[in-house]
């Protein structure tokens, strides 16, 4: 049977703190408490799915934190970011390759203009399709960006 997230994050926390590493203790504990805090929240046990959305909004807030840190050349806290960054990014599921993802932004676009969809509309339609097969795979930013790119030549 193969493990949860939930409770392998569980037992990464303890191997951690087994091991006396503070920087990833640190980073699981926090992700740890964002998953009971929305249990908590919604009155519900979380799923894997679930849990992996929380992770994404987890990756995406340290991309935009390294950003911030580097544009004001805060080099520690860039680096402490990236850190969390790796620690997090094991968590989610086998990244989409390029090609990959192309296929997938073609195949969605196709698909919405044989429906008949066109103008601003078109684009929420692709990503509609596009996020619910690369969701946790790719960084959904750049992916809206591509779609943007190849709907706008």
């Amino acid at each position: 049977m193969s493990q949860t997230l939930k409770t392998r994050l569980a037992d990464d926390i303890k191997t951690a703190m087994r091991a006396r590493d503070s920087e990833r203790l640190g980073t699981l504990r926090f992700l740890q408490a964002a998953v009971k805090q929305r249990e908590v929240d919604e009155r519900t046990e979380l799923g894997d799915a679930e849990i992996t959305a929380i992770i994404e909004k987890q990756v995406k807030q340290r991309r935009e934190s390294i950003q911030a840190f580097e544009q004001a050349g805060r080099t520690e806290s860039a680096d402490k970011e990236k850190a969390e960054l790796l620690v997090l990014q094991q968590y989610l599921p086998q990244q989409a390759q390029a090609a990959e993802i192309d296929a997938i932004i073609t195949a969605a676009i196709a698909q919405a203009q044989a429906d008949g969809t066109q103008g601003p509309a078109l684009m929420g339609k692709v990503m509609g399709q596009v996020k619910a097969q690369l969701a946790g795979r790719a960084d959904m930013s750049a992916v809206s960006a591509q779609v943007k790119q190849m709907l706008n030549p």
